[in-house]
């Protein structure tokens, strides 16, 4: 097994065009994707047809969810990021084969997939969609993370927090720390639960684009540089996206 792991590209082109120009550099020929490729940013349906393209799956994750269904439990910049994706991509009647085939496609990703003894989600096990496995849920939540860990065997692999980092049984987080690469051996004798971070739109005080490679019995975090000024242009440049979803990019919070 060698698969790069995206998540959480948020409708950024400029980062997703990096990150998939550095796993070509790498050599990796499988992308599996873990969902929110929309959501936030100005292009979704580049991101969108992208991954269509070259990924050889995909899941739902939250914001692909809430083009669907009602998202008045999102904060008001992610709602209104829904609002204004929901209006370019939604089809009518007499919209184009493309723009129809890209909105059947988002509303049929599935939640879960499981592949040997790995299981592959956007959120938690518990909830393959919406919980969060937070960084701190060891020493500040340590009954909800037992309680996911509890509920699955092997390795998960999941995004959503936009925090990479892996999570082990002993409720200990390992993240990156700054790290422009970092592998972890996956142990062999315990449950772990990885979460490959995020492609559009870090939250870890790292502003460079973040994604993983698995492996059988490892896996590798790659942080890389891109035009965050470009995608923060366009998101202002939309007169309808919030400024703090441009100005969050800069500062990978």
């Amino acid at each position: 097994m060698k698969i790069a792991i995206i998540s959480d590209l948020h409708s950024n082109r400029e980062a997703l065009e990096a990150v998939f120009a550095h796993i070509r550099e790498l050599g990796v020929d499988t992308i599996y994707c873990l969902g929110d490729v929309v959501g936030y940013g100005p292009e979704p349906e580049f991101c969108v047809d992208l991954v269509r393209g070259h990924a050889k799956l995909c899941l739902m994750g939250n914001h692909d969810e809430a083009l669907f269904r009602d998202a008045s439990d999102f904060n008001p910049h992610a709602r209104g990021a829904i609002e204004y994706t929901r209006e370019r991509m939604s089809p009518s009647w007499y919209s184009s084969s493309e723009k129809k085939a890209r909105w059947k496609w988002l509303r049929s990703l599935p939640l879960v997939h499981t592949e040997g003894r790995f299981v592959f989600v956007h959120g938690s096990p518990r909830d393959p969609v919406r919980e969060y496995v937070l960084s701190t849920d060891g020493f500040l939540n340590p009954d909800k993370l037992a309680s996911i860990f509890d509920s699955f065997d092997g390795v998960a692999v999941g995004g959503h927090t936009h925090h990479p980092g892996m999570h082990t049984e002993d409720l200990r987080f390992h993240g990156l720390n700054g790290a422009e690469e970092l592998t972890l051996q996956i142990p062999d004798d315990q449950k772990s639960f990885l979460n490959v971070g995020s492609v559009g739109q870090p939250r870890d005080s790292d502003n460079r684009a973040c994604y993983a490679v698995l492996e059988d019995d490892q896996v590798t975090w790659y942080r890389v540089p891109y035009d965050f000024q470009s995608t923060m242009q366009k998101i202002l440049d939309t007169g309808v996206l919030s400024e703090m979803l441009a100005r969050r990019l800069a500062l990978g919070k």
